[in-house]
């Protein structure tokens, strides 16, 4: 992975951490996947994508920004969670 991708990926994770982290509906155990997926070079297995689906289901487009909103999006379809 070259260094800007890397560096977005980063961002991303950061991004999605913000996000989660100030939703009360998301547990500690959720909190330490996504830090776990988001900010290392890590393949999605089955059960976490069961997980991101739940979490992802919670997050109405209304409650962020449309960068973050595309970013989830493009991290849903990348993962091949719907």
């Amino acid at each position: 992975m070259d260094d800007d991708s890397s560096q977005a990926k980063q961002l991303t994770g950061y991004s999605f951490l913000v996000v989660f982290a100030n939703d009360d509906t998301i547990d500690e155990g959720e909190l330490k996947m996504l830090e776990r997926i988001a900010l290392k070079d890590h393949k999605v297995d089955d059960q976490e994508r069961e997980v991101l689906k739940g979490i992802f289901s919670r997050i109405s487009k209304e409650k962020v920004t449309d960068a973050v909103w595309g970013e989830i999006e493009s991290f849903k379809h990348q993962h091949e969670i719907k």
